[in-house]
């Protein structure tokens, strides 16, 4: 099938590849030039692990190609993926500007049937809005489809080769067909391809993640409960998650969610819920929960250091938002970075990939260490913002000799606290009692 992606930012590039990796023809298009010639010549422009195989096998048998022309990618494409941003605007609404512009251009140039497919996450109501803006223009057939899009950063490509479920809003048969074909491929194992209304997939997209976030914020609440009763969240995590109606999953306890998806979506949800009339009340506190959350070791950093950081010097591990991927987008690590520059600190900071990302955004704000272990020096402490598997296991004796003191404040509870207080260190997590050391 001929798949056109507008849109070459994470989630486009990743459904364009995993396309054409089962025979798809599909050509990507984006207003930017620079990226479209980095694409075009085999340079990936995101880190996903696995992606970077897939794109260069399908750029080089021929089945993936940029352009920055929309008309080239509607010409080629049967079905139209947008994968565009939808930034959050000063209200919380999700910005429909770049997929309502692209709509009302594609009606312009659309010359014979297509499947217009929103995979971007977008309010309810979207799929007639850019119905609306195309059939403007257009005086041909077309139909527009909602299917968002459940992709983990980190673990994208499995995600999209083997999902858990597909979610179609159409009522069209045709596009139905259409779908239900180019879907086929990725749900053999038996796994669900659901059809629904159009409204009813936009809002399942929302539902998912904000009921995945309240778990998230849910669990930090028990966190600091443990905390002022004694108990060990570690252990009731595990009590928790192992009932089946709860599952295991998204209850671990931190520094709070960032990412793409989860501080917009929640607020966007919130956002339509008023716009309805109707207050979304665990929602607004499960916001209300994060944003303390990234900001959780701060009390405890500054009782440590007797309430006066100026002067001292912190290592940070990790600045992405989640480990196995460079974005940076609300990350916890920059929330912390604020405030202990803003209090008189310094810092070092060493993540696998997402360094750069922040060296663009916050600038020498911070140094820039080249490996985890060179992060520390004349460090006066240790913070884990990210849980990258390379710091689960280090070397302790390493981070004992190179940090002024034995003092580590970890965001992500990584470590035994037992074992952490064996070996002389002053350790406090989430959750969980701290060393005394």
């Amino acid at each position: 099938m001929k798949i056109t992606v507008v849109g070459t930012g994470y989630v486009g590039l990743v459904t364009g590849t995993c396309f054409a990796e089962t025979g798809n023809d599909v050509t990507c298009v984006d207003i930017d030039v620079n990226k479209v010639n980095k694409l075009s010549n085999g340079q990936i422009t995101i880190y996903e692990p696995g992606l970077e195989k897939l794109f260069e096998r399908n750029l080089k048998e021929g089945r993936l190609h940029f352009t920055t022309s929309l008309a080239e990618g509607v010409a080629h494409g049967d079905v139209i993926f947008l994968a565009l941003p939808t930034p959050p605007g000063e209200d919380g609404s999700a910005d429909l500007s770049y997929i309502l512009r692209v709509a009302d251009d594609m009606g312009k140039i659309i010359t014979d049937y297509k499947v217009i497919v929103d995979k971007s996450t977008v309010p309810v109501g979207t799929a007639e809005l850019v119905h609306a803006a195309v059939a403007k223009n257009c005086s041909h057939p077309f139909d527009v489809v909602s299917n968002p899009e459940f992709l983990r950063e980190g673990v994208a490509v499995d995600d999209f080769m083997k999902p858990d479920r597909v979610v179609i809003g159409t009522r069209s048969e045709r596009a139905r067909k259409v779908m239900g074909d180019l879907f086929a491929p990725f749900v053999r194992q038996g796994n669900p391809i659901l059809f629904m209304d159009e409204k009813s997939a936009e809002l399942t997209k929302y539902a998912a993640n904000s009921f995945l976030a309240t778990k998230i914020s849910f669990m930090n609440e028990i966190a600091i409960l443990c905390e002022k009763l004694g108990a060990d969240v570690d252990m009731v995590r595990r009590g928790v998650g192992s009932d089946d109606r709860i599952g295991k999953r998204f209850l671990f306890p931190g520094i709070g969610y960032g990412g793409s998806c989860f501080p917009k979506d929640v607020q966007a949800l919130v956002k339509s819920s008023e716009d309805a009339d109707y207050d979304f009340k665990i929602l607004n506190a499960v916001m209300d929960v994060n944003e303390r959350q990234k900001l959780f070791l701060m009390p405890k950093i500054s009782a440590w250091f007797n309430n006066d950081l100026k002067g001292k010097h912190f290592a940070l591990w990790g600045l992405a938002f989640k480990p196995n991927t460079d974005d940076i987008r609300e990350a916890p690590a920059l929330y912390m970075i604020d405030a202990l520059v803003a209090a008189g600190a310094t810092v070092s900071v060493f993540d696998p990939e997402a360094s750069n990302n922040v060296e663009r955004l916050i600038g020498n704000k911070v140094a820039y260490a080249a490996n985890q272990y060179d992060c520390l020096i004349n460090a006066d402490a240790l913070i884990i913002a990210t849980e990258w598997s390379v710091f689960r296991t280090p070397d302790f004796d390493k981070i004992g000799s190179t940090l002024k003191n034995k003092v580590i404040f970890d965001g992500r509870n990584l470590f035994d606290v037992f074992r952490m207080e064996e070996l002389g260190y002053h350790y406090e997590s989430v959750g969980r009692a701290a060393t005394n050391n």
